[in-house]
C-alpha cells in the first residue's frame, strides 16, 4: 500500500503551496490601498469636496471655474505655511510669522508712497527688516533659551505695532499698477503668485526629503539631544529655521504688496488661524505625522476650497472663522495621534 506524505523539510523551509499566489495579489492591493489612503486621503477628500460643490453651486458657476478661482486667489497662505513649517519641523513654535509678514507687506507701500523710495529699495528694506526680526527670535529662543511661545508672541506684537507706525496707522495703497504684474501676470491660466508658492514648496520638499540638511532637520525635530550626540549642529539648524522663516515672510509680504498695490496692516493677523490649520492638516498628507511642505500646500487649497464653496453657497461671513477653527482643532488632534504613533 502506497502512502503520500508532505515533506516536513519543505514545510519548514516555507515552500509556498500552489494556491499561495492567489492570496498575494489581494494582500498587495490592500497594502497599497492603505498607503494611498494614509498619504493621499486628504487629496481624495478634496476632490470629493470639489465634486460636491460642483453639484450644489448655482448653475452659472462651474466647478472648474471655482477651482481656478481658488488656485488663483491672491493669498499669502502658502508663503506663511512654508515659513511655519520651517520652524515647526525643528520643534520650534512661532507666533510672530503673520506679524513679520504684515510688517514687510506694509513697509513696501509705506516707503514708496509716504517717503518716496523706489520699489526695489523698499522691497529690499522690507526683506532686511524681516530678516532682522528673525535673527532676534533666533537669538532670544536658541541662544538665550527663552520660551519660544513667549518670545515670538512678544516679537509679533512689536512687529504688528511697527507696521502701524510705519504706515501712520492707515491702509497705504496707490503704488504703480504695473507692479501688480509681479504677482498677477498669468502662466498656464494661473497667476504668478501661485507658481512662486509651488516652486518654493517643491524646492523645500526636495531639500527636506533628499539632502543631508533635510535629514538634520528631521533629526533635530524628533530629538534634539540625540541629534546633538550624533554630531548634528543643532544650534545652527534652529537658528537657520527662524531666519529662513522670517525671510520667506518678507518675500511673501513684498509679493502681496506688489499685487495689491498696497497693504492694510490690520489684515495681517487674520492669516494666523488659517496658516496653523493648513500646517497641522498637512501632517495627515504625503508624509503622515510630520510637518511637510507638500502636505501643507495641499491643505492650504483644501481649506480655501471649503471656504470658497461655503461663501458661494451664501453662507454668512462667520462661517469662515468656524470652518478654520474646526479644521485647526481636528488637524491638531489627528496630527498629535499620528506623531505619537510614529514615535511609538
Amino acid at each position: 500500500m502506497t502512502t503520500t506524505s508532505t515533506s516536513p523539510t519543505s514545510e519548514r523551509a516555507g515552500v509556498p503551496h500552489r494556491g499561495s499566489r492567489s492570496g498575494a495579489a489581494p494582500g498587495l492591493l490592500q497594502r497599497t490601498g492603505r498607503v494611498v489612503l494614509q498619504r493621499y486621503g486628504l487629496v481624495l477628500i478634496w476632490l470629493a469636496m470639489v465634486g460636491l460643490f460642483t453639484v450644489l453651486l448655482p448653475g452659472e458657476v462651474s466647478g472648474a471655474e471655482a477651482l481656478r478661482a481658488v488656485l488663483g486667489s491672491q493669498t499669502p497662505l502658502v508663503f506663511l505655511g512654508l515659513a511655519l513649517v520651517c520652524t515647526m519641523a525643528v520643534g520650534e513654535f512661532d507666533l510672530s510669522f503673520a506679524s513679520i509678514f504684515g510688517l514687510a507687506a506694509t513697509t513696501v507701500p509705506a516707503l514708496v508712497m509716504l517717503h518716496g523710495w523706489s520699489f526695489p529699495a523698499a522691497a529690499a528694506a522690507a526683506i532686511v527688516i524681516a530678516g532682522v526680526i528673525g535673527a532676534i527670535n533666533a537669538v532670544l529662543v536658541v541662544l538665550v533659551g527663552i520660551n519660544s511661545v513667549i518670545v515670538t508672541l512678544g516679537i509679533g506684537s512689536v512687529a504688528g505695532g511697527g507696521a502701524y507706525f510705519i504706515s501712520k496707522e492707515t491702509s497705504v495703497s496707490g503704488m504703480d499698477a504695473a507692479l501688480s504684474a509681479i504677482a498677477l501676470d498669468r502662466f498656464l491660466g494661473l497667476p504668478l503668485i501661485f507658481w512662486y508658492g509651488a516652486i518654493l514648496v517643491a524646492a523645500f520638499a526636495y531639500m527636506m526629503g533628499a539632502t543631508p540638511l533635510g535629514r538634520h532637520i528631521l533629526f533635530v525635530g524628533s530629538n534634539r539631544e540625540v541629534a546633538r550626540l550624533a554630531g548634528i549642529p543643532v544650534t545652527k539648524v534652529r537658528v537657520g529655521a527662524y531666519m529662513t522663516s522670517a525671510l520667506i515672510c518678507g518675500v511673501g509680504g513684498v509679493v502681496i504688496a506688489a499685487g495689491l498695490g498696497g497693504f492694510d496692516p490690520a489684515t495681517a493677523e487674520t492669516n494666523l488661524m488659517p496658516t496653523f490649520a493648513s500646517v497641522f492638516l498637512g501632517t495627515v498628507a504625503v508624509v503622515p505625522g510630520r510637518f511637510n511642505p507638500v502636505g501643507m500646500f495641499i491643505a492650504v487649497y483644501f481649506l480655501l476650497t471649503g471656504v470658497f464653496g461655503l461663501q458661494l453657497l451664501g453662507m454668512a461671513g462667520w462661517v469662515t472663522n468656524v470652518f478654520y477653527g474646526i479644521a485647526l482643532v481636528v488637524a491638531v488632534t489627528v496630527s498629535f495621534l499620528l506623531q505619537r504613533r510614529v514615535r511609538g
